[in-house]
Order: structure tokens, then sequence, then C-alpha cells
């Protein structure tokens, strides 16, 4: 055999080689990837919660009487002293002696919570008189970059907070004087209607609720319309009692899901110091608890939104801004360590690596790889390292 047949079977028998080893060589696996980069990450949960009226009144009849026709409908605007319910006379017993001393005794209790309620009122618009003077005194030093732009922020809120306050007590005063009004009303008649009786509005607001319409008669104590200020809303949410320990009073929230296009801002009020069991939809036994949230957006930014609207809370926890972060989804667990399968040259290499914290989709690395790496999310359980791979 000539050395240039020889020469032309070594090269066919190359190229048989090649084909087989190309034929039976494994495809690459395909696999989506993410890239790290930099940016925040933030631990947080999420709980639904309704908005509420943080000052409601419930107009009362003080006396057995014949009630007209309420024309005060849910929404309607009303103001202090407006006549709201007219109530006619009935036949009624007069007061004996111990109906007499029970009036008596509501008309110096009630006395008395007016007094508590007009020194609250006043302390609170003291402190939101201080907390204005502060913001304003902190405005020219921000600008000036003397202070920094979250100690402003956190002044801003402080005032808007000692605003709400002092709107609440002076509610709390008026609603005191509508009290005493109302139980003297009952010692002034009685336990009677001689005349028709008034019963006014305590404060500026709209109607929340018409508890009837059509006229009826009344008993002491009777519900007759609910009224509050839709201004001063909050929000109620509960949360599993193991979320509730983690949370702080001035903690922030974001508000989402309640129908606008932008997330609204909120502050962490009050956290009730007791639970109560809830069942969830699974049948389950959850012990939760209310958290009271104030919402520190301005009033134009949720201006549709009234009471018992559904929103969306979520409390944020702690957060890191400005660190390398790699999506949860790219984490596997080897051995003793968490790791992820970093692409490099078209191969799936393990990369151990260190974590802080973790929040949501991302968790913050703190070692093992560099912000600009391609790491491979939802790894398949049969891939190991050194496969090839191919972008999904």
């Amino acid at each position: 055999m000539t050395p240039a047949r020889l020469l032309r079977y070594g090269v066919a028998i190359a190229i048989v080689i090649l084909l087989l080893v190309l034929a039976l060589r494994p495809e690459p696996v395909l696999v989506d990837t993410a890239i790290v980069d930099v940016g925040e990450v933030r631990e947080s949960f999420e709980a639904e919660g309704r908005t509420r009226v943080r000052d409601r009144y419930v107009l009362t009849a003080p006396i057995l009487a014949q009630a007209r026709r309420i024309v005060f409908a849910p929404g309607d605007a009303v103001y202090v002293a407006q006549p709201l319910v007219m109530l006619d006379p009935v036949a009624a017993p007069a007061l004996d002696a111990r109906s007499r001393a029970e009036a008596e005794a509501r008309i110096a209790a009630a006395n008395a919570r007016l007094s508590s309620a007009t020194a609250l009122s006043e302390a609170a618009s003291g402190m939101a008189l201080q907390a204005a003077s502060e913001y304003r005194r902190l405005q020219p030093l921000a600008e000036r970059d003397l202070v920094s732009r979250d100690q402003l922020e956190r002044a801003d809120t402080e005032r808007r907070r000692a605003e709400r306050e002092a709107a609440s007590a002076r509610f709390q005063q008026a609603t005191a004087e509508h009290e005493l009004a109302a139980a003297r009303a009952v010692l002034a008649h009685g336990g009677r209607a001689e005349a028709a009786l008034e019963i006014n509005a305590p404060i500026n607001g709209v109607v929340l609720r018409r508890l009837f319409e059509s006229g009826r008669t009344v008993q002491p104590g009777e519900a007759l319309l609910e009224i509050g200020d839709p201004e001063a809303l909050e929000i109620e949410v509960d949360v599993l009692s193991a979320d509730a320990v983690r949370l702080r009073e001035g903690m922030a929230v974001e508000l989402g899901r309640w129908g606008g296009n932008e997330e609204l801002s909120g502050r962490v009020r009050r956290i009730e110091p007791s639970a109560f069991t809830k069942v969830s939809a699974l049948g389950v036994e959850e012990q939760r608890v209310l958290i009271f949230v104030d919402i520190v957006s301005p009033r134009e930014a949720f201006a549709r939104l009234g009471d018992a609207f559904r929103v969306n809370a979520r409390f944020v926890l702690s957060k890191a801004q400005d660190v390398p972060r790699v999506p949860q989804s790219a984490l596997f667990r080897n051995g003793d360590e968490l790791a992820v399968f970093r692409v490099q040259d078209g191969r799936a290499r393990i990369a151990p690596v260190e974590l802080g914290l973790r929040g949501g989709l991302l968790a913050e690395l703190r070692e093992g790889l560099a912000s600009g790496d391609v790491v491979i999310v939802h790894p398949d359980r049969d891939l190991v390292d050194g496969d090839r791979v191919r972008l999904r």
C-alpha cells in the first residue's frame, strides 16, 4: 500500500472518529441566568390591611323620643353645631330620685372628661407648634448641607404626626363637649322631651354611617349617625405574632395596591400589646396582632382613599444600600455551605458564597462573586460542575 493511500485512509478514519465524538457529545444544558449587580437589599414582609378613620363619633339619642327622618347620607359633609337629627317629644315618666342621681353623675363624669380632653388638646397643640418650629429651623440648614436630609425628613414626619395628634385631641375635646351637652339635656328634660330636641354635629367631618333613615322611636343611648374626619386616616393591619415582635414604633411602611399609581409612605404608630386568635382560609388557628400605621405621604396623594379601603402594607425591617446582590433563586446548598453556579467559558462552575442580608428575591453578597458575574437561576438538580451550558 502506497504512502498516499495510507494517508487517505488515515484522514478518513480521523474524520469518522471526529464525527462519532461530535455525535456522542452531550448537548449543552439550557439554563436561565442573571447578572450580579449592585443595589439595595431589604428584609421585609407584607400583610393586608384596611384604612380607618382614626377619630369617629357615634351620635346617640340622649332621651326617649321620636326621631324624624334622617336626611344626611354617608359621605355628606357636616360642620360643628349643624343640626343633624330632630327628636320630637313622646310620653315618658319623669325622673325618679335614682334616675336623677344617675343623670347628675353622668354630668359630673362628662365634665371630668371635658377637662381632661381640654388639657390634652392644649398640650397637643403646643407640641404641634414646637414640631413645626423645629422643621422650619432645619429647612434652611438642610439647604446649606449643615444637617442631613434624613434629619429634615424625620422632622417633617414628626411635624405631620404632631399635627394629626393635635387634630385628634381637638376632636376628643369636641366629643366631650357634646357628651356634656347630651347629659345636661337628660336632666333638663326630666327624662322626656317637652319640645323638639336637636342633635348637633360635635365636629367638622363627614357622615360615615347612617344607622336608620325613616322616622322611628328611639331609646336612650340608641345610635343615630356615625361621623368622622376623613382627613385623619390610618391603616389597621393584623400580622402574625411572630412578625409583630420584629416591629418597632416608627418603622417605615410602604403602602401599595390601594388603587393609586404610586406607593404611599407610612410609619408604625402603635403595636397592640395583646394578640387575638384568627382562623386562616386553610382552617389554621393563628395568633395575630393589630398594628396601626400613620400615612405620612401628602393628603393629595391619596385624596380618593376612604374609610375601610383595602391596602397592602410592606414592613421594612432592615435594608442595605449599594451592596453586591445575587438572586436567591440562584442559591443552593453544597454540603455545609451555600453556593451558586457561575457561568464561565460556557460551563457551569460551582462558586461558594457568603451572604449578608436576605430579603425578597435578593441576597446581599459578601464573598464569592464580583459585580458583573453571570449566575444560573433555578439550576437543575442534575447540573454538575463543569457541564456545558447554553442560555435559554
